[in-house]
């Protein structure tokens, strides 16, 4: 299934983190609590329509590395893998 955001909004699959330490130790999921709050943009919207009905482009693209808020956008499932949608303005900085 093909999904295009509208507007500001970004489709961002969450990176997984790390499961060994650089010694060699395993880390459980179980003591990974939090989710981590960096993903990949995989799908951007147009851009953001200003009052004067102006479409101001995006800051980021597809393919970026971001860093977000721990419980910035919405949840959602596509083809049975979960992702985030949300608006460009929760994306607080480009990993790069």
């Amino acid at each position: 299934m093909a999904i295009r955001p509208l507007h500001d909004r970004v489709l961002v699959r969450r990176t997984e983190e790390e499961r060994v330490t650089a010694s060699g130790i395993i880390i459980p999921d179980s003591a990974n609590a939090e989710k981590p709050n960096t993903g990949e943009i995989i799908a951007a919207g147009n851009g953001r329509i200003t009052d004067t009905g102006n479409v101001r482009a995006m800051d980021v693209k597809i393919g970026d590395q971001v860093l977000f808020g721990q419980y910035s956008g919405q949840p959602v499932k596509v083809d049975g893998e979960d992702l985030i949608m949300m608006k460009e303005e929760d994306i607080l900085a480009v990993v790069e």
